[in-house]
């Protein structure tokens, strides 16, 4: 019989670590590339350039898949900077950050997942539930709540020029994020989150970005999956 190794503590801590830093299940190869057209653009502007890539270069964006899909996304992006102007968000703060939007059923009702760029570096999930509202207009800046993680691991410090992969990943009410393929984001959004529903998006405060967008495969029309393309002012979270 084999004598039993007895690892010490500090090989313990590094295969924890390395058993957290899981690579993304889904190869990005099963999502399809988002072309411009398919994207429904309720503030800001995004510009088409060579290649599929999506450009931003105005204070606030947000925007969504015009299509149903299963809750993945995955933005390849280069960070370029400031977008010069600077527009503070509801709450009076003035921020520098990129996301994904998943279920996103209308300004009021959809789960984020934000990477601060400033003033501090940090990945955000949040969830904006407000049972029977549905525009701007009705709910504003309200009904925001930031979910702790089960494990998470920082992000890096974002430099004009730096390209990286933000992708988020849900199965019902567990979410995985990851940066460049690794898992900087694991828990669960809670079941409110599972009320509403509806198509992954992007969106970004006071960052120039050129991105290349993707989702999983168009999903058969299902009712409140499929909202249509509703831009303006009401429809802005």
């Amino acid at each position: 019989m084999q004598p039993r190794t007895h690892l010490p503590t500090w090989a313990f801590l590094f295969l924890g670590a390395l058993s957290f830093t899981t690579v993304a299940t889904t190869p990005a190869g099963k999502l399809a590339l988002v072309p411009r057209a398919d994207l429904c653009v309720t503030e800001g502007a995004i510009s088409e350039l060579p290649g599929a890539r999506l450009g931003v270069s105005v204070p606030k964006m947000r925007a969504y898949l015009n299509a149903p899909t299963p809750p993945v996304v995955e933005a390849q992006f280069t960070y370029l900077g400031s977008t010069g102007r600077e527009a503070r968000l509801g709450s009076g703060e003035l921020r520098r950050q990129f996301g994904l939007k998943l279920r996103a059923q209308d300004a009021c009702n959809l789960v984020y997942a934000m990477w601060r760029i400033e003033p501090e570096s940090r990945l955000v999930v949040s969830v904006k539930s407000n049972p029977g509202e549905h525009t701007s207009a009705q709910c504003g800046n309200r009904g925001y709540r930031n979910i702790k993680p089960r494990r998470s691991a920082p992000v890096p410090a974002l430099h004009a020029g730096d390209a990286h992969a933000l992708r988020a990943e849900m199965n019902g009410a567990a979410l995985k994020v990851f940066v460049d393929n690794v898992i900087v984001w694991e828990g669960s959004v809670g079941a409110d989150a599972l009320v509403f529903d509806g198509p992954v998006g992007i969106r970004s405060d006071n960052a120039r970005l050129q991105i290349e967008l993707r989702a999983g495969r168009t999903l058969e029309t299902q009712t409140g999956h499929a909202p249509g393309c509703r831009s303006g002012s009401e429809e802005s979270e």
